[in-house]
């Protein structure tokens, strides 16, 4: 693969959409269609790791490839127009491509899904890369060349440092700024709006000092 001067990787789920209120109702019609009750609202708290951990936290081993099939198949009819972009989204993306840089997506979500969502957003990734969860991300990153990595998870955190990427984390998602801090975040963040100045800075800088310079505004946020 070429290289590129900058190429910036983003997680989904809570990084770039807002995706709890279309999980929901994705569960919800799952646990209709089995019969088997599934708490959503303790579900979306949970965002992040591959859909099979929380499918077997309700139906038994044997049935979790089953179930999580289905789960995926009904994904599209109840989750996609229910989420939105996470505020800074476009905009985030939109600094990466005025840097003259590549925006790629690496997510745990099924891929075919995740292109739903950005497709319905209108949200401009150059590549999306499914079924990746914590250190696995750095497979994409690494092949994609990716010097930054931008999550709301401390798996996202570990998949930018097993790439050798800069974590850069968001405090929008189930893990809160001291997490993601001791879990060796470089750069914290409170949301994505904050994103294009600081990429802004680390362009300027050559990459030196942009680390850490906003660790204090999460803090605060």
């Amino acid at each position: 693969m070429a290289a590129h001067p900058l190429t910036v990787g983003f997680d989904l789920d809570m990084t770039l959409i807002d995706s709890r209120p279309g999980i929901k109702a994705a569960y919800q019609e799952l646990s209709a269609r089995t019969g088997t009750f599934v708490d959503a609202e303790a579900a979306v708290t949970r965002l992040g790791p591959p859909l099979e951990q929380e499918i077997s936290r309700w139906f038994p081993e044997e049935r979790v490839a089953e179930i999580s099939a289905l789960y995926r198949a009904l994904y599209p009819a109840h989750a996609i127009t229910a989420t939105t972009a996470m505020p800074g989204a476009r905009e985030a993306l939109d600094a990466v491509h005025a840097a003259g840089g590549r925006a790629i997506v690496v997510t745990a979500k099924y891929e075919p899904n995740a292109k739903l969502h950005l497709t319905h957003l209108g949200l401009a990734a150059d590549a999306v890369i499914g079924d990746l969860w914590a250190e696995a991300k750095a497979e994409a990153l690494r092949a994609h060349e990716a010097q930054i990595y931008v999550g709301d998870h401390t798996g996202d955190v570990r998949g930018a440092h097993t790439a050798g990427a800069l974590s850069v984390a968001v405090a929008t998602g189930p893990c809160d700024a001291d997490e993601l801090r001791a879990a060796g975040a470089e750069v914290l963040l409170a949301d994505l709006t904050d994103f294009p100045s600081w990429l802004k800075r680390y362009v300027a800088e050559g990459a030196e000092g942009a680390d850490g310079a906003d660790a204090s505004e999460v803090a605060s946020a």
